[in-house]
């Protein structure tokens, strides 16, 4: 688990092609799509800069502290507004917050913070770049675990959550640090949205997101089969973002759709759609792409998902999107 080649865009080059298997039961799809793993972390490349640097403090090379099998790990639940350190508390009255794990080792005193997030930034990790010499939309878009010694304390307690959870013991914690470094490597880009059918709690979830919370719901889960037991009376609520649609429609990968010049007209289609979301627009194209974005989700219903390096519609239903956030009990509570 390296940091320096998680500087790099998930290139189109990698994408799986068609529809596999994995995703068909008895001729009929799988939902959710399952997420697509890989082997290892592409190579760098220079376009995707991230605006901030990923896990500044954390080891380059990805390495985790070995723990005595005897120490007695605390482990907390940390969350906090998303871009507090920009915005303050704005972002959290709105409910969009950014979760992760504390440690404290009881042998040495030592604190660690370990979270999971984008390498480019949210905007890069949901949107493409649109650029005149590649024909597909040019995706930045990785996340990837970060680990480091010491916990904001003022950071999370102020306008979040810091609260002890569990206690694990130093053994557990070198498996789970195992664990991590293998779903760090394997679960490399960022999936911002959760699609389902409708907001009720039994609808058709079409396509599951993959985010810091989510990291942070494994290792629990994780943790729990490694024997912990998690104790606290709080409730534990995190951030959703959904969007609504009936079933998706599968339509390609890069090479099938902008590779075909029978697939001309959904190419265009795509790439235009994507022009309202671009980033780094002046203030008047902004607000055109502001009309044209909600032309496409609101008059049109219509929305174009790209997940697991494959585009899919998804033919949109009110309320259209929303932001939760919900009670997920920790495992075993």
């Amino acid at each position: 688990m390296k940091y320096a080649p998680f500087y790099s865009c998930v290139f189109s080059l990698l994408a799986s092609g068609h529809l596999t298997e994995s995703y068909l039961t008895d001729g009929k799809r799988t939902w959710p799509v399952p997420y697509r793993r890989f082997d290892r972390r592409p190579d760098v490349d220079p376009f995707c800069q991230a605006l901030y640097p990923f896990c500044p403090t954390g080891d380059r090379d990805g390495r985790i502290p070995y723990m005595r099998d005897s120490d007695v790990i605390s482990v907390f639940r940390l969350q906090a507004p998303v871009w507090e350190f920009k915005y303050g508390d704005l972002l959290g009255k709105f409910h969009i917050m950014h979760d992760a794990i504390g440690f404290q080792s009881s042998e040495t005193g030592k604190n660690y913070t370990m979270e999971w997030y984008e390498l480019f930034q949210l905007g890069n990790c949901t949107f493409p770049h649109l650029r005149p010499d590649v024909s597909a939309p040019f995706w930045c878009n990785q996340g990837a675990a970060c680990f480091f010694e010491g916990i904001d304390e003022l950071h999370w307690k102020q306008n979040g959550t810091l609260e002890k959870v569990a206690e694990i013991t130093g053994e557990q914690f070198n498996d789970m640090a195992r664990w991590v470094q293998e779903d760090n490597e394997t679960g490399i880009y960022y999936e911002t949205w959760t699609v389902r059918s409708n907001p009720s709690v039994n609808s058709t979830v079409w396509f599951e997101s993959y985010d810091c919370s989510q990291f942070v719901h494994r290792t629990y889960r994780k943790l729990s089969e490694l024997g912990a037991t998690f104790r606290t009376k709080s409730q534990t609520n995190y951030t959703r973002i959904y969007l609504y649609s009936g079933e998706p429609i599968y339509l390609g990968d890069d090479s099938s759709i902008f590779g075909q010049p029978s697939m001309k007209s959904l190419a265009l289609d795509i790439r235009n759609f994507y022009h309202a979301f671009q980033l780094h627009q002046s203030i008047v194209d902004s607000i055109m792409s502001i009309i044209e974005a909600y032309e496409k989700l609101v008059l049109e219903k219509s929305i174009y998902l790209y997940y697991n390096f494959q585009y899919w519609h998804l033919p949109m239903k009110p309320p259209y999107v929303q932001i939760t956030y919900e009670e997920i009990p920790l495992p075993g509570l």
